[in-house]
């Protein structure tokens, strides 16, 4: 029987489709067999959602997670209450909704830390927002590393049971391959393995993406393969670390998806997000790892341009949750 655990969904930018996306979500039966999920938001916005997208929803309000009934055709809100309806208006940028997005973000942030909720899945903030309210982060990740007490998380994306981590990110590609030495790739493999312990993913058979065509092809089209990529996958495997590669770029990806391997690790940004996003763009789940709880997120904005017209679509905020509620139940919070 499936363990259901409480799962925190901040309602973030009150002004974006955070709102219309998670009551669309929460309008989904099968939500309610997988977890219990609880909304950390402004009731009188829940409302507002449930009128615009017409879903058959009623609202229990509550103080506390453990007030919650969880039960199909009720959303479990706990309303912080700190958004004024006069001032409200849907896609535009305003200091109220950031300032009231980074409140539901602590408070998710302080049940998960007391334990009374497993796991965060997070809808989009506004960034233009949060520094019209002078809230000092410039996204979720920073705040969570802050609330959190843990630097430098580790992303990782799941798309149809493909797993992708990333030695680099915000770089430029002539500054990620100046990254890409054999210490960062052992140490990045090395956090890999100890991230999917975490998530209670028992086997970790972790594949290098090549930088180069065909890998390099052994120096033919480069050296980065020879001199730094294999080595620091010989020294992890050295850890214990079930590693392999560097595989060439074009098929490893496939490999993953098809069960060859259990996660991939991209060695820059667009390597890593190319392959997920179109595997299937809408369902590509962010987790972040290295915090002393869960949280998964959408790969996607606040989408101002469309929100409060009941047509964004939930697929996204649908998987984030039920990627939560899957990982959740064996989530530790430190590694095995």
């Amino acid at each position: 029987m499936t363990t259901r655990e409480i799962i925190a969904i901040p309602m973030g930018d009150a002004a974006g489709i955070g709102p219309e996306i998670t009551v669309k979500s929460l309008a989904k039966e099968e939500i309610y067999s997988m977890c219990k999920p609880l909304v950390v938001g402004d009731a009188k916005i829940i409302r507002k959602a449930i009128e615009v997208t017409g879903v058959d929803l009623e609202i229990n309000i509550v103080t506390s997670p453990s007030e919650g009934s969880y039960e199909y055709g009720v959303i479990d809100i706990l309303d912080l209450n700190n958004i004024d309806l006069e001032q409200f208006k849907p896609g535009q940028v305003s200091a109220q909704n950031g300032q009231a997005a980074f409140e539901f973000i602590k408070k998710s942030v302080e049940l998960a830390m007391t334990g009374e909720v497993k796991a965060l899945a997070t809808t989009p903030i506004n960034k233009e927002s949060l520094k019209a309210a002078n809230v000092p982060y410039i996204g979720h990740t920073e705040m969570l590393e802050d609330l959190g007490g843990a630097p430098d998380p580790l992303t990782m994306f799941q798309v149809n049971g493909m797993r992708i981590f990333f030695l680099t990110r915000h770089l430029s590609v002539a500054d990620a391959i100046k990254q890409m030495t054999k210490e960062r790739v052992r140490d990045y493999l090395n956090r890999c393995d100890q991230a999917l312990q975490r998530l209670g993913v028992e086997s970790r058979k972790l594949a290098v993406a090549g930088l180069n065509p065909h890998a390099g092809e052994g120096g033919l089209f480069g050296m980065e393969e020879v001199n730094e990529i294999k080595p620091g996958v010989e020294l992890a495997k050295a850890d214990g670390i079930d590693a392999y590669g560097p595989v060439p770029a074009d098929s490893v990806f496939f490999q993953a998806l098809n069960g060859k391997y259990d996660a991939v690790l991209s060695l820059y940004h667009d390597q890593g997000h190319i392959a997920a996003k179109m595997t299937d763009f809408h369902r590509t789940i962010s987790i972040t790892n290295g915090l002393p709880f869960l949280r998964t997120s959408v790969d996607h904005g606040t989408a101002f341009d469309i929100a409060w017209n009941n047509i964004a679509s939930e697929v996204s905020m649908y998987e984030c949750i039920k990627l939560a509620a899957e990982y959740a139940p064996k989530f530790t919070r430190e590694s095995l």
